[in-house]
């Protein structure tokens, strides 16, 4: 029988095993024993391969309607580990507005390595085309990107590669795998970090690498090994298990999203805000607009007022958890980014990347309603007291 993507997540694979257990066992083993010598045990050392990550692995695949997965120990040794499957002397088409993390990672790390990099505005399919080189391999694409939720047409890039015979990588990390599909978009990888929603408890750090290519996929799984950064056992169990609740803690937070948009849409205090629930191509590819936005104070001197007034949010790095995470990209995400380049995109001290989690929206919206109240406010009685000393 045929498994909806919720049913599956529920479902374990390991039943008919281990007494018929709800949850699969905990593997918490280095090694494994070896009954014949120089046979072929399905485990050996725990870096390699263990049955908790293998069963994760499993699931993750199916999310993405994929045959490969790959977990590894965060969410930036995912993306590490798809482009380490470069050679030296390739090059690489990213997003000018790209993660911080992955920002650092090609411009300090990768680039020792002679592997060469272009950013480009990949919402226009025309740049993208244009930086294309002969030894271009991958075009790697964010959609909706980090933090000004820039959309890019999936399906518009991966013609262009496919043209170029180049492979395509989406960091899917914001719309997970129940809110948007690349590969069926015609990607070649998708990445998550997967310490956000799909981890969604922020209580583990992890990523993935899925893939239907088999190349792709043995180079992957080369890395995973080789270098050491496969997902621990514990970690693999405790992410499965929170695999469990994705759909209804997504559809929530979703749900609540919209919510606080609508809310944020109509303050004055409020210059922009970031929602890709309205832009007609992201629905052309996803299933709604997610449950992350952003928003740009008008007097961008009062971010640490409103900060300081606000009560529920948690105002920290990150995003996709059960509680609703305030982040400052500015400090927080893209600090790596020098300031000028922050600047350059539009990061200024006055964005916040706002991750919708579970509680009332009401109550959510009437914490920012008063918070923004009191950080405008106190602007204001400022000015009244210095023109009374004036005077």
């Amino acid at each position: 029988m045929s498994l909806s993507k919720e049913t599956e997540l529920i479902f374990d694979a390991h039943r008919g095993k281990d007494y018929d257990s709800a949850n699969p066992p905990l593997y918490d083993s280095s090694t494994f024993h070896q009954k014949v010598l120089g046979g072929d045990a399905a485990y050996d050392y725990a870096r390699s391969g263990n049955p908790n990550r293998a069963l994760l692995e499993e699931k993750l695949a199916k999310l993405e309607d994929a045959d490969y997965a790959f977990a590894y120990a965060s969410g930036i040794a995912a993306i590490s580990a798809v482009l380490l499957t470069l050679n030296a002397g390739d090059h690489v088409i990213l997003p000018d507005d790209v993660y911080g993390g992955t920002f650092r990672l090609t411009e300090q790390i990768l680039t020792r390595f002679n592997i060469q990099f272009t950013t480009v505005d990949t919402t226009e399919l025309n740049e993208i085309e244009q930086a294309i080189q002969k030894n271009t391999k991958l075009i790697y694409v964010e959609t909706p990107s980090n933090p000004l939720f820039k959309i890019t047409d999936i399906k518009g890039v991966a013609n262009i590669a496919k043209q170029h015979k180049l492979l395509v990588a989406v960091d899917n990390t914001f719309m997970t795998p129940l809110g948007q599909s690349p590969l069926a978009l015609g990607a070649d990888i998708v990445v998550h970090s997967a310490t956000k929603f799909l981890g969604g408890h922020s209580d583990i750090i992890a990523g993935v690498a899925i893939t239907n290519n088999e190349t792709v996929a043995n180079a992957l799984y080369l890395l995973q090994n080789g270098t050491g950064t496969a997902l621990s056992a514990q970690d693999s169990w405790t992410l499965a298990k929170h695999l469990k609740t994705l759909p209804v803690r997504f559809n929530q937070s979703v749900e609540n999203a919209q919510k606080l948009y609508t809310f944020l849409s109509q303050r004055e205090e409020i210059a922009e805000v970031y929602y890709p629930g309205n832009d007609k191509l992201h629905l052309s590819q996803a299933r709604h607009g997610g449950a992350v936005l952003g928003f740009r104070l008008k007097d961008e001197t009062k971010a640490q007022a409103f900060v300081d007034a606000l009560s529920l949010p948690l105002v920290s790095v990150s995003l996709g958890g059960v509680e609703t995470i305030l982040s400052h990209p500015a400090t927080m995400s893209h600090a790596a980014v020098p300031k000028a380049v922050r600047e350059a995109r539009n990061i200024t001290f006055g964005l916040f990347r706002l991750s919708v989690g579970l509680e009332q929206p009401e109550e959510l919206i009437a914490d920012i309603n008063y918070a923004l109240k009191e950080a405008f406010n106190e602007s204001t009685t400022q000015q009244t007291e210095e023109q009374h000393t004036r005077r």
